[in-house]
């Protein structure tokens, strides 16, 4: 992945369900803390049993879950996000995410997370 911060697009996190619940401004916000990251296919950006410090939504290609005891679990696709139970509940990496294919995700840290993600669970 690379190291330059770009951030997510507006457009992009409009097509994520979970988000697209925010006010305008308030994604227009998130969206400037949100880095948008490239992952070649087979790298993994989430192992299972890591401190968890990031959240991620998928904009492009796909990935697989899976976990050490049970195996494959599903695949994500755009639209879909991973890393909510780590930080959510304080707890290492449940699954291992790895990517499918050449793929693109945007991620925030815990800070962001909190302030603008951990309360679109609460309503859930």
């Amino acid at each position: 992945m690379s190291p330059k911060f770009v951030p997510a697009g507006l457009a992009e996190l409009q097509r994520i369900g979970l988000l697209a619940e925010l006010p305008g401004e308030t994604l227009v916000r998130l969206a400037g803390k949100m880095r948008r990251e490239q992952v070649a296919a087979g790298g993994a950006v989430v192992e299972e049993g890591e401190d968890g410090d990031r959240f991620y939504v998928v904009l492009a290609g796909m990935f697989t879950v899976s976990q050490a005891s049970l195996g494959p679990r599903r695949v994500l696709r755009p639209g879909d996000y991973f890393g909510e139970v780590a930080l959510a509940m304080d707890v290492p990496r449940t699954a291992s995410v790895r990517a499918l294919t050449q793929a693109t995700v945007a991620s925030c840290d815990r800070e962001t997370f909190d302030e603008f993600i951990r309360p679109l669970f609460a309503d859930a």
